[in-house]
């Protein structure tokens, strides 16, 4: 079935296809305050974009009910942190020169307790700024491929520096395309769920965004009505059907399929030439309705 455009849908509609910008709190992991997304929305399943550590704090999307389908859409983006290192000895005279030095492509092998295998692999730390020093406390913004381990990256900040270092504080300003001008609190997402269930259903459309929010950074794919209630069917997205279409053929970004009222249909690959004679226009990875 296909949505209704994101601006014309119900209560149930919007929590069923809804992504919360979460300001993550000290404490539980990322996974326990999506459970109690879950649980205070009533929906079937939840997902957090991004893990944060316990301790670590900030922007963390969490997606809800059919909106989880969405996850492969973060890993296109970067994400954006400030972080205090904390140094072993006195802050050297050249740290912001050092420091500079990790901006572009860095090898990293994921620590002992990741989740994934730890294979030696490349990250690119796009921008790497030193704010403020301040006795052995050092606050740098970080902005970095998805998947970068900041951790890891003050380590070796500290062995650059001669002195040592370790994090200290982290918090997560920004994973693309949402950042930290709109966070929502757990204490927000429960008033407001207090207001819907007495008849006001504004304070809940405030804190929670259409999941087509999330998308907004990737290529765009119009297709056609029918179109797209072929795709909601398991079928292609082929060149007939597809009204308009940004992004490179040739480098097969992942882009997002929306009908012309911009309900989102489905992400997939643009295809290149090497796919012509099927007339296809999209390599389907995730069909969303």
């Amino acid at each position: 079935m296909v949505r209704d455009p994101p601006d014309d849908r119900d209560l149930d509609s919007l929590v069923e296809f809804g992504v919360v910008n979460l300001d993550k709190p000290p404490g539980p992991s990322a996974h326990q305050v999506s459970a109690w997304i879950r649980d205070l929305l009533g929906v079937e399943k939840a997902a957090h974009a991004g893990t944060l550590d316990p301790k670590v704090t900030g922007c963390l999307p969490v997606m809800t009910g059919a909106a989880t389908r969405l996850a492969p859409a973060f890993l296109e983006g970067h994400k954006e942190y400030v972080a205090v290192l904390e140094l072993h000895g006195p802050a050297p005279t050249d740290i912001e020169a050092v420091i500079g030095e990790f901006e572009g492509a860095l090898y990293q092998k994921p620590p002992k307790k990741s989740a994934v295998a730890r294979r030696l692999r490349v990250r690119t730390v796009h921008e790497l700024d030193l704010l403020e020093v301040q006795d052995r406390n050092a606050l740098l913004r970080i902005r970095c491929e998805s998947g970068t381990y900041v951790r890891k990256l003050c380590h070796d900040i500290g062995l650059a520096l001669g002195t040592g270092a370790h994090m200290g504080h982290l918090r997560r300003t920004g994973t693309t395309p949402f950042d930290d001008a709109s966070l929502v609190s757990l204490y927000d997402l429960a008033d407001a769920i207090a207001f819907a269930e007495e008849g006001d259903e504004g304070p809940l459309r405030e804190v929670i965004d259409p999941g087509e929010r999330a998308l907004s950074h990737l290529p765009r794919v119009t297709i056609a009505p029918n179109a797209a209630h072929e795709v909601a069917h398991g079928a292609q997205v082929y060149a007939p059907g597809v009204i308009d279409a940004e992004g490179d053929p040739d480098t097969e970004p992942l882009v997002a399929c929306y009908t012309p009222d911009g309900s989102a249909i489905c992400l997939g690959r643009l295809v290149g030439d090497h796919d012509a004679d099927s007339d296809r226009v999209v390599a389907l990875e995730r069909v969303l309705v």
